[in-house]
């Protein structure tokens, strides 16, 4: 295979905790149509700490994705939705042309760890309606001491019940002992490995938590090794051939249409709506900088 293109965090605040931000970065925008990816955490909030809290703020053309692995974080959007998610489970959100959200650590909850993505919606289905589902309950098993969760797509015969708009895959690598795993991978897919805790060990080289590997597309396989109680992420998708437009919490096909929501939200308007339970200010939006990529 190519050497593996390491890919180092920019480190960010959210919601008042720690978080790796990995996906965008100069050098990667996209893995498949995985266009962003946030590690929050592990942390653990010390007695009077309020934990994490996002106030309202809005999204149009992508799916929010929430894999949670410790700790409890309560979901509200405009569209009346109000769910915990709890560890091992999957919140998906899907902005369409607009919609509005808030997240905040359950009350008298004293530790986070999760990964938070987008998906970018190709195109055709910029004007899907919006909506929320919740997934509970994921594929699992166990191959060779690592448990594997499968959260979107399909994988060796497997598959996800996430809501997905184009070809992807997202799968969660558990060891709970040492382990040298050879997986297979689609021709046609371009993926990208991420360690979320412990070390894992890729092409002769070893990676530690905070560093997206890219490893390209038209490879058969990898060959992991992983020491005991690493937990891997690995992501992949046909590549994304459009352009796509990222600011703040948009994405867009252009520059207009992301200038059209950010001045939508400054406005009120009811395109995003309100988010019902939620008593917090809305996060105002940044100013749109010239020649947005």
């Amino acid at each position: 295979m190519n050497q593996p293109e390491r890919l180092p965090a920019r480190q960010a605040n959210v919601g008042g905790i720690p978080v790796a931000r990995l996906l965008p970065v100069r050098q990667r925008r996209l893995i498949g149509a995985w266009c962003f990816l946030d590690h929050a955490g592990p942390v653990r909030f010390t007695a009077g700490q309020p934990g994490m809290r996002v106030g309202p703020h809005p999204h149009i053309g992508l799916q929010t994705f929430t894999w949670m692995l410790k700790g409890q974080v309560l979901h509200r959007d405009s569209l009346g939705h109000e769910q915990v998610i709890r560890p091992g489970q999957v919140n998906l959100m899907t902005a369409g042309p607009g919609i509005a959200h808030s997240e905040e650590s359950v009350a008298g909850e004293q530790e986070l760890h999760a990964a938070q993505l987008w998906i970018a919606l190709p195109e055709a289905d910029r004007h899907t309606p919006p909506r929320f589902d919740h997934y509970p309950r994921l594929p699992m098993w166990s191959q060779q001491g690592v448990c594997f969760t499968l959260l979107a797509g399909e994988y060796t015969g497997h598959r996800a019940p996430t809501l997905l708009f184009s070809p992807l895959v997202g799968l969660d690598l558990h060891a709970r002992q040492a382990a040298t795993l050879i997986l297979p991978l689609r021709l046609e897919f371009e993926y990208g490995l991420l360690a979320l805790e412990g070390s894992m060990t890729l092409a002769g080289e070893q990676i530690g938590p905070d560093e997206l590997v890219y490893l390209g597309s038209a490879l058969a396989h990898v060959e992991l090794a992983l020491e005991p109680g690493t937990r891997v992420l690995l992501l992949g998708g046909e590549p994304l051939k459009e352009q796509i437009y990222i600011w703040w919490n948009l994405v867009g096909h252009s520059e207009a249409e992301i200038a059209e929501a950010l001045a939508d939200w400054q406005a009120g308007s009811p395109r995003f709506g309100t988010v019902p339970g939620d008593d917090g200010e809305p996060l105002p939006a940044p100013p749109l900088p010239a020649g947005l990529k």
